[in-house]
């Protein structure tokens, strides 16, 4: 039964790490890494995955889709009987290009939504749209009554409702109750309210427009002023019962709100609050970590929840308070975030049975073909470590789907460093043309003398903007995991544009490598992040755009210096 329906004090989690998320520079997602991702989030328990914008391109539209198929309906397989089918929802611009992109994309999933918006600012009106206030009241009137004509479950926001007039946003939300509008989110576009004003502003939408009792109030802050989490529980707290957030608060500019804060802060403070929600909080930390995986953006050491230092405890009289009583410096326990579950899951003689389903149990659905894959690289593992733990294999697989399509491949390389002579790298690769191609290049260091070989086998101009290695797990042994992120020198990749605002910018790629060498590891993610934007440069292994021979040779690059 939907707790929505029979519990009042229920919070619906609407997650836009797909869609919102996606739009934070450098975060642009493969459609297999989208994938993963909802699945993890359904997994999470989340209830509704705004899966993206279907108008932005016609990859954005497939990748929706794939989503409403593949995670918006019941799935009867191992594991999974139990599993709360999300909604799966897409955005549209209000009008009807938009609304029928998204209503072709979300058609397939169980529990399909629209969400449509149009700003209602003055300063948005007058200088984004151009429009008098009585025509944005008779565009959402039309559009949400369109969008309802196709969809059951239509939601609808008023861009930049922190800065509109109150007595204009009322107006605006009655009539979008009247054209069938079933949820009414009310967004901080550009983080500029405080909780105080929020919150207020919450209950006189509660208070003054008609037919409120008929929809459920949604908040979506956003970060600019760092108050996008304390915005969205004073929204809750003043009668809102469904919080649009993302995983690690990604987002445009300084991000959105943080799904493991205000879950946790429910969850921690629930004799304050009085509210529940669906999620599971033990999914959290393996979610977070997928998601900075595969969109390439570190959690900050002090990120609440999910940071590395939430439940360190290095002061001399926090330890000593942490051995006499626990929650004496900690209010919740890391094992309620999945933090210290990793554990000996399997060993070196484990077969591929055992290893399905122990992915399965992780969230992760393989086909036969990348579950043989998985399987070669997993038994290369066990050869070099003695335990496999849970993040091992997370590791892993993430390292497989982040591959996407590969056009090169690296099939071996040798480093000579240190402090006697010049760091010197020799990479083959295998081509798209199915030959070895093998260059050597000597750089700063290690990393950039493997980079700079890479370079002069694919030929692809770029700049390397962030380069960040960690280990796993610890021990001397343990996968050392590299991501990395680079921008296209082409002026022709922009970036998916902007459903708000219109922007665009030159496209950047995420690679995401793991090995027990972490300079395999840097070559792995470079070559992943390489071959995205080959992808997106319309190559292709039978014939592509061009040859390595015939594309300009990058030589050295002094940005690379990681």
């Amino acid at each position: 039964m939907n707790p929505t329906v029979i519990d009042p004090n229920y919070v619906r989690i609407f997650d836009t790490t797909l869609r919102d998320g996606e739009q934070s520079p450098g975060a642009s997602l493969t459609s297999a890494e989208k994938l993963e991702i909802a699945r993890a989030l359904a997994r999470l328990g989340v209830d509704v995955i705004e899966a993206g914008f279907p108008a932005a391109s016609p990859d954005d539209a497939e990748g929706v889709r794939m989503i409403a198929e593949q995670v918006g309906n019941p799935m009867w397989g191992e594991g999974e009987t139990t599993r709360r089918v999300p909604i799966i929802c897409g955005l549209a611009r209000a009008n009807k290009q938009d609304i029928d992109a998204a209503w072709n994309a979300v058609k397939y999933a169980a529990h399909p939504r629209i969400h449509t918006f149009i700003a209602t600012s003055p300063i948005h009106m007058r200088y984004k749209l151009r429009m008098d206030p009585e025509e944005v009241v008779e565009r959402v009137k039309d559009m949400v009554a369109y969008a309802r004509s196709l969809c059951e479950d239509v939601e609808f926001s008023p861009e930049d409702a922190g800065r509109s007039e109150p007595e204009f946003l009322y107006l605006v939300l009655s009539e979008a109750i009247k054209a069938g509008a079933t949820t009414l989110n009310i967004p901080d576009t550009v983080g500029y309210t405080t909780p105080e004003e929020f919150g207020a502003l919450i209950r006189n939408i509660i208070a003054n427009v008609d037919g409120i009792e008929k929809v459920i109030v949604s908040v979506h802050c956003h970060n600019d002023l760092g108050l996008a989490t304390a915005n969205t529980l004073a929204g809750l707290r003043a009668g809102a019962r469904q919080a649009e957030v993302t995983i690690n608060g990604i987002g445009e500019r300084a991000g959105n709100t943080s799904l493991e804060e205000v879950v946790m802060t429910l969850h921690t403070r629930r004799a304050l609050f009085g509210l529940t929600t669906g999620i599971d909080t033990t999914q959290i930390t393996r979610v977070s970590r997928m998601v900075s995986t595969y969109t390439g953006i570190p959690v900050q050491p002090n990120k609440a929840i999910v940071g590395a230092n939430a439940f360190a405890h290095e002061a001399g009289i926090h330890q000593d308070g942490m051995l006499k009583h626990q929650e004496t410096y900690e209010i919740m326990r890391p094992e309620t975030v999945g933090l210290g579950r990793s554990k000996l899951v399997m060993g070196k003689h484990s077969g591929r049975h055992a290893l399905r389903v122990h992915l399965e149990e992780l969230g992760y659905k393989l086909s036969k073909e990348e579950l043989d894959a998985a399987f070669q690289r997993y038994k290369e593992l066990a050869d070099k470590k003695k335990v496999i733990t849970e993040a091992d294999l997370e590791a892993l697989v993430g390292d497989q789907v982040s591959r996407g399509e590969e056009f090169y491949t690296l099939d071996g390389l040798q480093v000579a460093c240190g402090t006697m002579g010049m760091p010197t790298a020799t990479v083959r690769l295998k081509g798209p043309d199915g030959q070895t191609h093998v260059r050597a290049a000597v750089g700063t260091g290690p990393v950039h003398a493997t980079y700079c070989a890479i370079d002069a086998i694919v030929g692809v101009p770029n700049k390397l903007l962030e380069f960040n290695v960690h280990a796993v797990t610890e021990g001397i042994d343990a996968l050392g995991e590299v991501t990395v992120r680079l921008q296209a020198e082409d002026p022709t990749l922009h970036e998916r544009t902007s459903p708000q605002n219109g922007y665009t910018r030159v496209r950047t790629f995420g690679g995401y490598g793991a090995d027990t060498d972490i300079i395999v590891a840097s070559a792995k993610a470079y070559l992943a992040a390489l071959n995205k934007l080959l992808a997106a440069s319309g190559f292709s292994k039978d014939g592509g755009s061009s040859t390595p021979n015939e594309r300009s040779q990058v030589g050295s690059r002094k940005e690379k210096n990681p």
